[in-house]
């Protein structure tokens, strides 16, 4: 029987170390905007406050690689109203 994508279950990191070199690795503005239920312009307030992800910036091209977008995710976990998630 084959294997659904839907039942592989993979972390984060094990997905990164997965990609060759010509994966994407990157999310663009709205890529992250989309991931996250935000607008591209919170994000773009966000960089302009020194919140959020790391970005790289090339020329005016803004984009977030995958491992700072997992890792700013990571340091957003609470386990509850009081405390941040244990990592």
């Amino acid at each position: 029987m084959p294997t659904t994508a839907s039942t592989i279950t993979r972390s984060p990191h094990q997905a990164i170390d997965s990609l060759s070199p010509g994966d994407r690795r990157v999310l663009n503005e709205n890529e992250l905007a989309q991931r996250w239920g935000l607008s591209p312009k919170t994000l773009q307030r966000w960089r302009s406050e020194g919140r959020g992800p790391r970005y790289l910036k090339l020329s005016k091209r803004v984009s977030y690689p995958l491992e700072s977008v997992i890792e700013f995710e990571r340091g957003a976990l609470h386990d509850s109203t009081s405390e941040r998630a244990v990592r």
